[in-house]
């Protein structure tokens, strides 16, 4: 069983960044508001996941202004891909057990 879980990554354990994560691994980049609106969060709760995801590699991002406006868009890392196929898989072993 231990084998079975040590894939598991604790950066998807919570729902908000498995959500980011499966956001940007279907779309090549989404910018800040459009993720809080997906996702359904307040722009703190989503800063302190995206940090998150930053401090382990698995996400990236740009900042850029738009028409005068900070516009930041974010975008799964190789990493983060590989780190989420993996959880997924661990995931669909243990319901196959």
């Amino acid at each position: 069983m231990k084998d079975l879980l040590k894939n598991l990554d604790k950066a998807f354990e919570n729902r908000i960044r498995l959500g980011i994560m499966s956001a940007l691994v279907v779309n090549s980049q989404l910018d800040f508001n459009a993720l809080k609106e997906l996702l359904g969060v307040t722009d703190g709760n989503l800063a302190s996941h995206l940090k998150s995801l930053e401090k382990s590699k698995y996400i990236n991002y740009k900042k850029a202004f738009i028409d005068r406006k900070p516009n930041t868009k974010y975008s799964a890392t190789a990493e983060g891909k590989k780190a989420l196929e993996r959880h997924i898989d661990a995931i669909e072993n243990l319901l196959r057990k």
